[in-house]
């Protein structure tokens, strides 16, 4: 069963918007690392002040064994991240009729 995993960090959209162009390599690199650590899927969005990063796991357990990377938190506050935990909510994925 696998987990769908939401992550809102606070902090400069025009630095991350501009990281996503000027970081392209280091990011395909933590895809890659994700990927083999068990992720599914990865998507961020941006909001008013704010980035939202939306994941599937295979489990909360290799996410958090990822995410706790110091190599990843450092990026992460290179990303235009705000200083201090992002908030993170983990739940089942569930399967639906209307799922696409």
């Amino acid at each position: 069963m696998s987990v769908l995993i939401t992550s809102k960090f606070q902090g400069d959209t025009a630095v991350f918007r501009q990281a996503l162009v000027d970081h392209a390599d280091q990011l395909a690199k933590f895809a890659e690392m994700s990927r083999s650590a068990g992720a599914i899927h990865h998507r961020f969005g941006v909001g008013d002040g704010f980035v939202l990063v939306v994941d599937e796991w295979e489990s909360a357990g290799q996410f958090q064994q990822f995410f706790s990377n110091p190599d990843l938190q450092a990026f992460i506050a290179a990303m235009g991240a705000e200083p201090g935990p992002p908030e993170i909510t983990v739940t089942e994925a569930v399967d639906s009729v209307d799922q696409f």
